[in-house]
């Protein structure tokens, strides 16, 4: 993390003013934007002062790495923005903090901020103990990618739907020859066995229980290890996705989010017609992770309302499908699904479907923690041939432990 910085004054060359200075009589709001997506915002902030005349916005542009120590300066300090972009993972840190407003009392009045209008698994991600403190924003879920022609060579006309007809198609890609394998197994992908798990039932956790070590999780834990032990998964291939993806297709399937259609298509025009998006293959269910990020009001705002109102406009479907025409992200309101780009857009459809069963990674504060002491436990397994049971044991207790601070 980069060194933590007093907010006064520090954003000064990272800010985007969305218009012109402030005019006589306006309010201004300050709107904390994260990465990439902020350099775009100021687009939207326009449009929404077009309809709000009376509201100045002031866009910041603040790096990922560097949000975070930003984020703690301005809870101590109580000085901060109006409105601030939020990692779906952050929301639980902050919110204990009492950093975020509670938007519970403010739905009648901002309709568009109602859950009923958002994913269900996007509006757990706001949740916090008894109070909802932010508004799905745009959202990312995990789906199949794979080589439609070579899937069809191996005697598969359609995806793999199952566990087990995955299994047996990546070990059948994999036969094809030296230097060829069936699935891309990302292992830095944190909650790739967490969303396994949970396929397979298992509740990874309750309160201070955790369940790492029962049947649920520990057989999907096996499941994934299995790829890289019959040969389907390289654990160390050392190339691009989209480079491995084209061509001979050294690996023909894998899973991610919606910001891989992009980039294959972009770097590998000659796979149109080639390749496809699916759902996830089930065990008990096919339920995805779900990603993203929200937007809230920072609880010490003198802007309450006209933040609110910002949120509201964010919120509605058509600045959503603008928010995708602009960045490519995905929008968390289920009517936006309904546009056009969406509905034909084959790629971007499954995410649509997928989204209709994708939960969030436990919405609670030290669940970073223990997402990292599992890749550490995993790498001890696929790497180094360690006993699953037993690294799970160990796991299940270590994560305990930090549940029980």
């Amino acid at each position: 993390m980069v060194g933590t910085m007093v907010v006064s004054g520090a954003l000064a060359g990272c800010s985007s003013d969305s218009g012109s200075s402030a005019q006589e009589g306006q309010k201004t709001i300050t709107v904390w934007g994260m990465g990439e997506e902020a350099k775009t915002l100021p687009k939207i902030a326009d449009e929404f002062e077009k309809e709000n005349p009376e509201i100045d916005v002031k866009v910041q542009a603040i790096p990922w790495d560097q949000a975070h120590d930003k984020l703690l300066t301005a809870v101590a300090s109580k000085k901060g923005p109006d409105v601030v972009q939020l990692g779906t993972t952050w929301i639980p840190e902050f919110a204990s903090a009492n950093a975020l407003l509670d938007l519970t009392e403010y739905t009648e009045e901002y309709p568009e901020l109602k859950a009923d209008n958002f994913f269900e698994g996007s509006v757990e991600t706001t949740k916090y103990e008894d109070k909802v403190v932010g508004v799905p924003w745009y959202v990312d879920t995990r789906v199949l990618y794979y080589r439609t022609d070579l899937l069809e060579e191996a005697g598969y006309k359609e995806a793999p739907k199952t566990w087990d007809e995955l299994k047996e198609a990546a070990k059948k890609l994999a036969d094809r020859g030296d230097d060829k394998y069936g699935i891309s197994i990302d292992t830095n992908e944190q909650s790739l066995s967490f969303m396994l798990a949970r396929q397979n039932g298992s509740k990874l956790i309750e309160g201070n229980q955790s369940y790492f070590n029962e049947p649920e999780f520990v057989e999907a834990v096996e499941y994934l290890n299995g790829f890289f032990k019959d040969g389907s998964a390289p654990v160390d291939l050392g190339l691009d996705i989209v480079q491995a993806f084209r061509g001979d297709g050294i690996l023909p399937m894998f899973i991610s989010g919606p910001w891989m259609v992009k980039l294959i298509n972009d770097q590998a025009p000659e796979l149109e017609g080639k390749w496809a998006t699916a759902v996830l293959p089930a065990k008990e269910t096919n339920t995805s992770t779900l990603g993203g990020s929200n937007l809230s009001v920072f609880q010490h705002t003198e802007n309450k309302e006209e933040a609110l109102k910002f949120l509201s406009y964010m919120s509605k479907p058509e600045t959503q499908v603008k928010w995708l025409e602009l960045t490519n992200s995905l929008p968390a309101s289920k009517e936006a699904w309904n546009d056009d780009q969406l509905q034909q857009n084959k790629y971007y459809k499954v995410f649509g479907e997928q989204l209709e069963n994708a939960q969030p990674m436990p919405v609670i504060k030290p669940f970073e923690k223990i997402a990292q002491d599992f890749l550490s436990r995993f790498e001890k397994i696929y790497r180094g041939g360690a006993d699953v049971q037993e690294e799970m044991d160990a796991f299940d207790k270590e994560s305990e432990e930090i549940l029980a601070k």
